[in-house]
């Protein structure tokens, strides 16, 4: 009786330890990375968002950030850190620039539908042109892809969710995607990045961030599923079957707890 009520007790403390805890031990003077790997920007952009979602400090990350723009090279890089570069109070203009020089006259910024939809969250606007674009790649299904004419896919179909939201996009379209977005969920409650491959943590999170700019609530059943991925060092699980990345998995799934979608709030 004694060893399971200390059992019980030592799970409840482990349990203690927070999501928002176990980033914060992996970040060295505000840079963030994977156990046993080196600090970079792109990771650390997404733990800074996890955190700032959660209303969460992240002491020495913008300083971090700011200091390595200029090894940034795809567009969606630049996006991912200048998004998080805003959610710490920031105004990343040489950011912003670089994005606004990206958008060719079709109003597609960087070379693919998804470096589009990142830019659209970063700036926190969109062109008439650019909204057109997008709009334009959307499915017969409902669902937008990564790249253009590619398949459709959960994850890029709630970052235009999302893009839709900041561009004041209502109406068909976004249901549209809802009901695209919503194919992926599985019986477990978790939703999938493809058809038949299996929930995952990451696009379940994607799936309530999509819908929550969409202004629907997400089904109790993703959160259930996300806390049954929760370790008792505070980190997430891929998915039932995988561990890996936890810190890129755990700061996704941060933001989707908090219900806070892209583009986060300015601290």
């Amino acid at each position: 009786m004694c060893e399971s009520l200390l059992a019980a007790l030592v799970s409840v403390v482990a349990l203690a330890v927070s999501p928002a805890q176990f980033l914060q031990a992996h970040a060295v003077n505000g840079a963030f990375a994977e156990p046993g790997g080196p600090a970079d920007p792109a990771l650390t952009a997404w733990a800074v968002l996890g955190l700032r979602a959660a209303r969460v400090d992240a002491p020495g990350s913008l300083a971090y950030l700011q200091a390595n723009e200029a090894s940034l090279q795809s567009t969606t890089d630049v996006a991912l850190v200048a998004l998080a570069e805003r959610a710490l109070g920031a105004e990343p203009e040489a950011l912003f620039a670089r994005l606004t020089a990206a958008r060719r006259p079709s109003g597609q910024i960087g070379d693919t539908l998804n470096s589009t939809m990142w830019a659209v969250l970063a700036l926190g606007r969109s062109t008439t042109a650019t909204t057109r674009f997008v709009l334009a790649h959307q499915a017969r299904s409902g669902g937008f892809a990564w790249s253009i004419g590619g398949q459709p896919d959960s994850n890029d179909t709630a970052a235009a969710l999302e893009l839709m939201r900041v561009a004041h996009v209502t109406g068909r379209p976004v249901a549209r995607a809802v009901a695209f977005l919503r194919t992926f969920e599985r019986r477990d409650g978790g939703f999938e990045l493809t058809h038949g491959r299996g929930s995952d943590a990451q696009s379940t999170a994607w799936a309530i961030q999509g819908l929550v700019a969409a202004d629907r609530k997400p089904p109790r059943a993703a959160f259930a599923y996300l806390a049954r991925l929760r370790r008792p060092d505070g980190s997430y699980r891929y998915s039932a079957a995988y561990v890996t990345t936890p810190m890129w998995v755990t700061a996704q799934v941060l933001a989707a707890l908090a219900k806070q979608p892209f583009p986060l709030r300015p601290a």
